[in-house]
């Protein structure tokens, strides 16, 4: 049966005929009356004439004629009436049917018409624009053959639902599109009843919501899935490993492991070739990673896959930063976890390709397993964020599991965090200084102001609490005490022991103030508020800082040579030992490190050492100051190489500013051994 307006308008159509039957019969009545009312008027006057002798052409008629005429007067009346209202009748249908044909040919929904046994009788042009199907093609199919299989039970329910309330509720069911895919639709139906109010069909109106259900999808996607990589997030993430902490519980037997994966240096990366390369990056890590976690590769499938569906597989999520989390379940023991984490370190060991740089990747790894771990979601990746940040500590590349004793370890961190801010607020880091002298004659000659911390029981020493302070930032607020005190003591040490040149005082900055865009300026501003001739102040760059990222180094450097301040390079030979880029770094000076200098009495070879970089060094027009001193033997070694300044215990360890005052009024009056003994006595 082909579909069409007609076939849907059927109904109207037969109310159309019951129209003009109902005409047909108002004309035939009418036809009789006139005939049986003339009729009855002629065998009614014939015998009156006849009975009468009257001649009929004499007979005066008049007033029964008049009677006659008003009889069919009216009925003419009336009859013309009734033609009036049936046309208006007919008119209103037409335009019923013409607005109704209007729109179901023009909607953007898709609207049918089904009898009561579930067949199509019409279906608007809707269903061809927007599902590719031909009113012939959807003819000679079932309705429910577009129909998605997991679909059609609801829609035939609500369907039922229609024929037996008389209006179905809404339901949401997805229907084939000719090419093969999937559009959801959103439906409606309502009956169709006869004149006996029993149902005849449905009429159902689908909306297409297709775009509105990607949109939605999209939405609660990115809600759980980070916007860089596309992988879960730290909300989905927490689900996940909430519901393999209940698993746990409901199964003894079932164990799972978070490996917290951190990219070692990835801040070099971001301030060397910019964010756009760093993100890009870490997209290609993410791949790597999740190539690298398939589960064919690391542990075999759960056994309660069936029960539990997120089960089984390894989950990487990236919950923020250069930072992954891969959550491995049904692993046997710690050591299924450390092979996944050696898998890792594996894949990502070769070299990324990035905007034409070729960058190499190393990742500190902390795995905590559920036998030896918190019970709460949050305390789990806490505790796997602690195993990653001793790994990172004890020298980076590698993989530590979480043990209590890194939680007790990290409370500890968590205090001291907390010690050093309170520190900070109540002004108990002191500024200690140890000398530099000339190794040709020991006269002192500058000095480097190194924090330390006034605890009420002890003073804390660097080792202890300077790299928590850089890794919190801390250390920026501490800097900006020392520079000023550091300048205040040296101006009055200045005055007290007048020298030509005079002398002059060096301050570390650290890798979080060397990251700071504005250091120069702060720098400069530090300077001016405490009075103090720039030439006199020598800024300490560790080489490491220096050449993680050249451009930037060689940039930021000349900013602070402007400001009128000796540069020097801290700890020289520990990292790149690149002499040829210092010559861009307009440096004044190299500080070789105490590691070559201890061994240098001991060892021919590290002597060697020492030896090449003071004369590399001054074939480039720099001085060299030689850390660590401890023996004379070492002194004499330096003097020998042409050294010229050196700073160890040999002469003084770090000490308060009354101390050193001592020591300078010795070490004026020409007393060296003297100087030394008491330097010697210093804690």
């Amino acid at each position: 049966m082909k579909m069409s307006f007609d076939d849907l308008h059927r109904p109207f159509r037969a109310g159309m005929r019951r129209i003009e039957h109902k005409e047909w019969w108002l004309w035939t009545s009418a036809a009789l009356i006139i005939f049986l009312l003339t009729l009855g008027l002629i065998s009614f006057l014939i015998p009156m004439l006849q009975s009468a002798g009257l001649e009929t052409g004499n007979l005066q008629i008049k007033p029964l004629a008049r009677g006659l005429l008003g009889l069919v007067l009216l009925f003419d009346i009336y009859v013309v009436y009734q033609q009036l209202h049936i046309y208006r009748i007919r008119r209103q249908f037409l335009e019923r049917e013409e607005v109704f044909r209007v729109i179901t040919e023009n909607a953007a929904d898709l609207i049918a018409v089904v009898d009561k046994n579930g067949r199509r009788i019409y279906n608007s042009p809707a269903y061809q624009k927007i599902l590719g199907y031909s009113p012939e093609e959807l003819a000679a199919t079932s309705p429910l053959e577009q129909i998605h299989p997991d679909d059609r039970a609801r829609v035939l329910g609500a369907a039922e639902k229609a024929r037996l309330t008389g209006s179905g509720e809404r339901v949401e069911y997805r229907m084939r599109h000719k090419n093969g895919s999937w559009r959801v639709l959103e439906s409606t139906a309502n009956v169709i009843c006869n004149a006996k109010d029993e149902v005849e069909g449905l009429v159902v109106v689908n909306r297409d919501i297709t775009e509105r259900k990607r949109a939605e999808e999209t939405l609660a996607h990115n809600a759980v899935h980070d916007g860089l990589t596309d992988l879960p997030n730290r909300t989905l993430l927490l689900d996940r490993l909430g519901q393999a902490v209940a698993h746990s519980h409901r199964h003894v037997d079932f164990k799972f492991a978070v490996l917290f994966i951190d990219i070692d240096g990835f801040q070099v990366v971001n301030d060397s070739l910019g964010h756009a390369a760093g993100d890009a990056l870490l997209i290609q890590v993410a791949r790597r990673l999740t190539a690298s976690l398939r589960r064919s590769d690391t542990v075999s499938r759960s056994q309660y896959a069936h029960e539990y569906p997120t089960l089984g597989d390894i989950t990487l999520a990236r919950p923020g930063g250069d930072e992954f989390v891969a959550l491995a379940e049904e692993v046997r023991n710690p050591s299924d976890a450390i092979r996944i984490a050696e898998r890792i370190q594996e894949r990502l060991a070769p070299p990324f390709s990035v905007n034409g740089h070729d960058i190499v990747v190393a990742v500190s790894i902390g795995i905590a397993f559920s036998g030896n771990t918190s019970v709460d979601p949050q305390d789990v990746l806490r505790d796997a964020e602690i195993a990653m940040y001793r790994a990172k500590s004890s020298g980076k590349a590698r993989c530590e599991v979480f043990d209590n004793a890194m939680h007790a370890s990290a409370l500890k961190r968590l205090q001291l965090e907390a010690e050093l801010r309170k520190a900070v607020d109540r002004s108990e880091f002191l500024v200690y200084y140890q000398p530099i002298v000339s190794v040709g004659n020991r006269q002192i000659v500058g000095f480097e102001a190194l924090s330390r911390w006034q605890r009420p029981e002890r003073i804390v020493m660097p080792d202890e609490f300077i790299p928590l302070a850089e890794e919190t930032g801390i250390i920026l607020a501490i800097n900006r005490r020392l520079i000023p005190e550091a300048c205040r003591q040296l101006r009055s040490w200045q005055q007290l022991f007048p020298s030509d040149p005079p002398l002059f005082m060096s301050v570390n900055i650290s890798p979080k103030q060397f990251a700071q865009d504005d250091l120069a300026s702060e720098i400069g501003r530090l300077l001016q508020e405490s009075g103090m001739d720039p030439r006199c102040v020598a800024l300490e760059i560790t080489e490491t800082i220096a050449m993680a990222d050249p451009a930037r180094s060689a940039a930021m450097l000349a900013e602070l040579k402007t400001l009128g301040v000796g540069l020097d390079i801290d700890d020289f030979g520990t990292g790149y030992s690149s002499l040829s880029r210092l010559q861009s770094f307009r440096v004044n000076t190299l500080k070789i490190d105490r590691v070559f200098v201890s061994r240098m009495d001991s060892d021919h070879e590290t002597h060697e050492i020492v030896r090449i970089i003071v004369m590399l060094a001054h074939n480039l027009g720099l001085s060299v100051i030689a850390e660590g001193v401890e023996t004379e033997a070492q002194l004499n070694l330096l003097k020998h190489a042409g050294c010229e300044l050196a700073q160890g215990y040999l002469f003084s360890k770090p000490a308060d500013p009354q101390t050193i005052g001592k020591l300078l009024a010795s070490n004026r009056a020409g007393t060296i051994p003297a100087f030394r003994a008491n330097a010697a006595s210093v804690g």
